[in-house]
């Protein structure tokens, strides 16, 4: 698969948008990969967070809505405290699934899922799913 760049899309207004909400500057990353190797969700992502910080300094937007890594992102920290330029990451997730979100894509279902799940996980639980998952 080829991917095209261009100064419309590294100027696009999905950077913009993820570094106003985040208050981060995405070129601050210089892809040291420390946000990965702690990661304790890498396990469960198809794209490592340093993969993500830099599909969104490229803009491509497409690209990091097709992943499942902002969602999957446990927003624990881990990434922020291990970054030696002071990137928060976690904020830069959580700005890409407000972006995402105010599209109004839902990613989570609530009609799927099955009864006895619904009763065996904690409410907080639940309410904390829907808010991040849903639109």
């Amino acid at each position: 698969m080829r991917t095209e760049l261009s100064i419309k899309k590294l100027r696009s207004d999905f950077v913009k948008k993820v570094e106003e909400l985040s208050g981060q500057s995405l070129l601050s990353c210089n892809q040291c990969g420390k946000c990965s190797a702690g990661c304790p969700m890498c396990f469960a992502m198809d794209l490592l967070p340093n993969q993500v910080i830099r599909l969104a300094q490229l803009g491509l937007e497409e690209d990091i809505a097709k992943a499942n890594t902002v969602w999957v992102c446990a927003s624990c920290l881990t990434c922020s405290v291990r970054c030696p330029r002071g990137v928060d990451l976690g904020r830069v997730m959580e700005a890409i699934r407000l972006v995402t979100m105010r599209k109004n894509v839902d990613y989570l279902d609530a009609v799927k899922i099955s009864t006895a799940t619904l009763s065996s996980l904690p409410q907080i639980a639940l309410v904390s799913g829907f808010r991040k998952h849903t639109a």
